[in-house]
């Protein structure tokens, strides 16, 4: 099994080399038999792009191409290359390059200047074989369009990248993915585990495709569902095809890759039928004698009762977890598939392939047994891909649950494993060794001894007895300590998970917007409650170290100002401070393991700006620093955390009229504003500082990324005015949008949403309204009509009128 060290390292990255983590991974039993790079070593090839391709006047055969090969001249290059095109991508092997040789025993080939057939030639336009990166002679590699002439070949395509080739034992059936691996490495060295969160995809058809599960003991259980009008003919992407090239596999077609890249990531094989190649319903059963089937890879077989199918109408499909049939294959003019995602038992598959001669990687992942929990989730896993490459719609998903394996605890001995491995280990370093192979377990403490029980997990087929327990411990733990020293208890790293920042990234990202951290005492001065907060009861101390300092805070902003005084006594005209802290409110909620009853303790971030915008200069006049300017702050702290909003709100602490409330997704997590008058004053500042207080954990948040795909369409652009009440907020208008996109499906595709004017007129017979201008974005799977484009615009006008009042204003 081939895994390259970019893709292992996207779901566990420990801080080791590639050298160091095929160590790990040889001595816990994953013996890794051999390290290579992605591509022999040449030197000397870099990014060209074809600028012209002129015949030559010689030959018919050749091309005299210019290459733009990143230098202050174009090279000229004689192209024998039936592929070559003016625009395209392509190695460019300079004069002194040095190309790995074709043949074992060859040396390398030092490419020089050259006349062919009369013509110069400069250089040259190199194939994936003659780079030793594929075996393939036919023509030019073409490279990624976004590549920039002249860059390094081997740096533009991580050409260098370690590729592990991992000999795996049978019993490591888990480990047959890269995030198998990757599972394993984590639980080896203690890294994280990253796990791809799979989000399931809303269906946008009804219909399902009937599945009949006869034999519950070759499947126990099946997912599947239909997506039509798929493009068959997309291109697999090129981070795909490299993926799955340096894992082993030859790209086919993009529904094919998919599948592949699938089994590769996940572990599970899968299978994509041609939809309108299916007669009738799917059948899930053991075969009957004299039962035919052709084969994808052409062979034709004949079944008997011992052999698993699934059935059609017309007869057999497909070999159950082995290998799909020839009549329901995809092809590049399919347009409609059905996804099939399912656990099959091992006995069920076991030696079947043998049978006939042949072995897959199918067959030799269900022998050994698939995860039977996460069919749904790796179906949803290949229908984004799919939608997301191929494009299409998906209808619900069909997971028929039947018989699944009873996982049956298995009971360790603490005195029986020490005594099989020789050495003393401890239950502590057991169960920390549990833990991390996600082996839930309990503890029995006996007067014969304590002792693990442990509940296999679903994807762990190969733990049955108590010695194999044992041997997960001793590998674990290491097998080279084992006979030289005592166990070391290694620091475990903590886990990082990409949804949630720390406050340590939230510190770095102020301190990026020129903030400088302050610490200040949780006492704050009564004084400071009544004026900032309007907390005109907090928590008092029973024994205050000043008198000054005799209430807990239940601001930030207090400490800040006072910060910020004494800067500015120091002749500081120039302030940006921010804090990070809890602060102290009452509460009826009662006390457990993690607070105290009475009182909450919500951490939160605090920041101030005051005076100029910039550091003084000659390029830029002199600006103080206003609302705006700290609402951009906030807008760039909070970015990624969700759906972010401002309304106007009064606060204390705050200028009535400029002074804002921050929502995340409709919830107020904070306010920004300028300092009221009244404090400016009392505080003896010469003008207003402008301040922000953050929920910190609602700023921690932070959405993962989604793969969108690159529009295929025009967008279409719709320009509509409202009348709506003086007193209504932008965001309430862009979140009705947002709203009516997801209710309303006429308006689903409105891609964006922008306000590109306001005009409020003066006010007449007491009618405060005003004039709001949106600019919609619309765009969809398909190249809208006219007709498509204004229902949306309709649903966005009934949206707000109903919501808001909004009239759509007359021309």
């Amino acid at each position: 099994m081939q895994v390259p060290d970019s893709w292992l390292r996207q779901f566990c990255n420990p801080a080791l080399t590639s050298e160091q983590i095929a160590d790990r991974l040889t001595m816990a039993g994953l013996e890794v038999e051999e390290m290579q790079v992605a591509a022999p070593a040449f030197s000397g090839v870099v990014v060209g792009e074809v600028m012209t391709v002129e015949p030559h006047p010689n030959a018919d055969r050749l091309r005299v191409c210019q290459v733009n090969a990143g230098g202050p001249n174009t090279l000229q290059i004689v192209c024998g290359a039936p592929n070559v095109a003016t625009g395209m991508k392509v190695p460019c092997a300079t004069i002194g390059a040095l190309l790995p040789p074709t043949k074992d025993g060859d040396a390398p080939l030092r490419i020089g200047p050259a006349t062919m057939r009369g013509i110069a030639s400069e250089g040259m336009l190199c194939s994936g074989r003659e780079l030793g990166m594929s075996t393939d002679h036919s023509g030019l590699l073409a490279l990624p369009p976004e590549l920039a002439p002249g860059q390094n070949l081997r740096e533009a395509l991580e050409l260098d990248e370690c590729i592990y080739s991992i000999k795996l034992t049978p019993n490591l059936g888990h480990c047959l993915s890269v995030f198998g691996v990757a599972r394993e490495l984590a639980a080896i060295t203690g890294a994280p585990l990253n796990r791809s969160e799979i989000m399931p995809v809303e269906p946008t058809l009804a219909e399902t495709l009937p599945v009949r599960i006869d034999a519950t003991d070759l499947c126990g259980r099946f997912s599947g569902r239909i997506i039509r009008g798929v493009n068959a003919r997309a291109l697999t992407p090129a981070w795909m095809r490299q993926r799955l090239e340096r894992a082993g596999q030859r790209s086919i077609s993009a529904l094919v890759d998919i599948s592949n890249y699938v089994m590769l990531e996940l572990g599970r094989p899968s299978h994509v039928f041609d939809l309108n190649k299916i007669d009738g319903a799917l059948e899930v059963r053991w075969g009957r004698a004299g039962e035919t089937l052709k084969l994808l890879n052409g062979q034709e077989i004949t079944v008997d009762d011992q052999v698993g199918v699934i059935a059609a109408g017309r007869g057999i499909e497909s070999l159950a977890g082995i290998m799909g049939g020839d009549a329901t294959a995809v092809t590049l003019d399919t347009r409609d598939v059905y996804v099939e995602a399912a656990f099959w038992w091992p006995d069920a598959i076991r030696g079947r392939a043998r049978r006939y001669n042949f072995s897959t990687d199918a067959a030799a992942r269900f022998e050994r047994g698939v995860d039977y929990a996460t069919t749904v989730d790796h179906a949803e896993r290949i229908t984004q891909l799919i939608l997301n490459i191929c494009g299409g719609r998906a209808g619900p998903m069909d997971d028929q649950v039947l018989n699944l394996p009873k996982r049956e605890p298995i009971r360790m001995r603490v005195a029986r494993c020490e005594k099989v491995i020789g050495m003393p280990i401890g239950e502590s370093r057991m169960g920390e060794i549990f833990t991390r192979l996600g082996l839930p377990f309990q503890k029995e403490c006996a007067a014969a001894g304590d002792a693990f029980v442990v509940t296999p997990p679903s994807y762990r087929f190969d733990l049955e007895i108590e010695e194999d327990l044992i041997e997960e411990v001793a590998r674990i733990h290491g097998y080279a300590q084992i006979p030289v020293t005592s166990p070391k208890m290694a620091a475990r790293m903590l886990p990082a998970p990409e949804a949630t920042r720390s406050l340590h990234a939230l510190r770095r990202a102020l301190a990026a917007r020129a903030y400088q951290e302050t610490i200040n005492f949780s006492f704050a001065e009564l004084e400071w409650e009544a004026d900032l907060a309007g907390n005109l009861q907090p928590i008092a101390l029973l024994n205050p170290i000043a008198a000054h300092a005799n209430v807990m805070r239940s601001t930030l902003l207090g400490g800040l100002l006072q910060a910020l005084r004494l800067n500015v006594s120091h002749k500081a005209r120039r302030v940006r401070l921010f804090e990070i802290g809890r602060v102290f409110m009452r509460s009826t909620e009662p006390a457990d393991d993690s607070r105290p009853g009475g009182v909450n303790q919500p951490m939160r971030v605090g920041g101030l700006a005051y005076g100029p915008v910039e550091p003084t200069g000659w390029a830029t006049p002199e600006r103080l620093v206003d609302f705006f300017d700290v609402k951009g702050d906030v807008e760039q702290l909070c970015a990624g955390v969700g759906l972010l909003a401002f309304e106007p709100v009064n606060h204390p602490a705050l200028h009535p009229g400029r002074s804002a409330a921050v929502l995340v997704d409709g919830q107020a997590i904070g306010v920004v504003g300028e300092l009221h008058p009244r404090w400016l004053q009392k505080y003896a500042l010469a003008h207003a500082p402008v301040v922000f207080e953050l929920d910190a954990v609602a700023v921690q948040g932070q959405a993962m990324p989604v793969l969108q795909p690159v529009p295929r369409t025009p967008a279409v652009l719709r320009d509509l005015a409202f009348v709506v009440d003086a007193n209504t907020a932008a965001s309430r208008i862009l979140e009705a949008v947002e709203r009516a996109t997801v209710s309303d499906t006429r308006c689903a595709i409105v891609a964006k949403t922008v306000i590109f004017d306001v005009f409020q007129p003066q006010q007449q017979d007491g009618v405060r309204s005003k004039s709001v201008a949106l600019r919609l974005t619309l765009q969809g799977e398909e190249t809208l009509t006219d007709a498509r484009a204004e229902a949306a615009c309709a649903g966005v006008v009934e949206a707000l009128q109903e919501a808001l009042g909004a009239r759509l204003r007359a021309a």
